[in-house]
């Protein structure tokens, strides 16, 4: 197996941050590494030891290690899901996109396990399952690439089928902002009217507050918190530039993702969406 190493992702555009490469070593990482050196075929040691390297931000060498895994197992869901993964994050999304709909026709009527989580939230619970991220990463897969008529009946069975708070705000937020990129307004206002500003959300206030912002129930102004996180401004204001675009308005939305692209290189979700509707911006000139 071919390592990749920082250079090789800096060589892709990425500039890891100081907290990532002090990660690399971290003790997590290195327990990983030496189950995957116990036991190399054992698709469990695979999938974590490419879970703490992706982490580190050495997305290339993850998907060499879940590539790996995947000729020992094929078909592996678990594999083909965090694979599809690393290729959003390396900005790959046909290959990101071939693995989660495998992954998705691989656990189609089969019962669903919750993940575990490799970066815990700050209550130490679980809010998503392996058939959720499989939906969730191919959702967005499609998303940043503009195919939204693709995205959008997955976002809607993502929400449906949502089994806590958190997972229905992350489905809700990319559904309706689907829905008003088809100019679907009308849906997205009836979805919006749903949520609840006293929703007790763990680990995506980010989303509920956009939510509560589309619906004209918080202002733009009290979106972010006094000391924001980098994260925080990329989901922020990829939101509110996706928001702005789907209603027409691209000088907004030009202004909200630049701003988002001026905090750097980053594999966020919200970076990335902010990015390539940057570049659909531009194509549309």
């Amino acid at each position: 197996m071919r390592v990749v190493s920082f250079v090789g992702l800096a060589l892709l555009g990425f500039a890891l941050p100081l907290a990532a490469q002090t990660a690399t070593e971290s003790p997590e990482l290195r327990a990983a590494r030496a189950a995957w050196q116990r036991h190399p075929s054992n698709a469990d040691s695979i999938i974590w030891y490419g879970r703490r390297v992706g982490y580190t931000g050495a997305f290339a060498e993850a998907v060499a290690i879940d590539t790996e895994g995947l000729r020992r197992h094929p078909d592996e869901p678990r594999l083909l899901r965090h694979r599809g993964h690393r290729y959003i994050s390396l900005r790959d999304f046909p290959k990101a996109i071939a693995d989660l709909e495998r992954a998705r026709q691989v656990v189609a009527g089969k019962p669903d396990e919750v993940e575990p989580d490799g970066q815990p939230n700050a209550r130490g619970i679980p809010t998503s399952t392996l058939h959720s991220n499989i939906r969730y990463h191919l959702a967005l897969a499609y998303f940043v690439t503009g195919d939204f008529a693709k995205a959008l009946p997955i976002w809607a069975e993502d929400t449906r089928v949502a089994p806590n708070v958190d997972q229905r705000v992350a489905a809700t937020y990319w559904w309706v902002l689907t829905l008003a990129h088809l100019d679907r307004h009308t849906e997205a206002k009836a979805e919006l009217a749903k949520i609840r500003a006293d929703w007790d959300v763990i680990e995506n206030g980010s989303y509920h507050r956009l939510l509560l912002w589309m619906k004209g129930e918080l202002a733009e102004e009290a979106l972010l918190g006094a000391a924001p996180s980098a994260l925080e401004r990329q989901t922020i204001g990829n939101g509110v530039g996706q928001w702005h675009a789907a209603h027409g308005r691209t000088a907004e939305a030009r202004k909200a993702w630049e701003a988002v692209r001026a905090t750097g290189p980053s594999a966020a979700f919200g970076y990335i969406a902010a990015e390539q509707g940057l570049a659909r911006l531009t194509k549309s000139r």
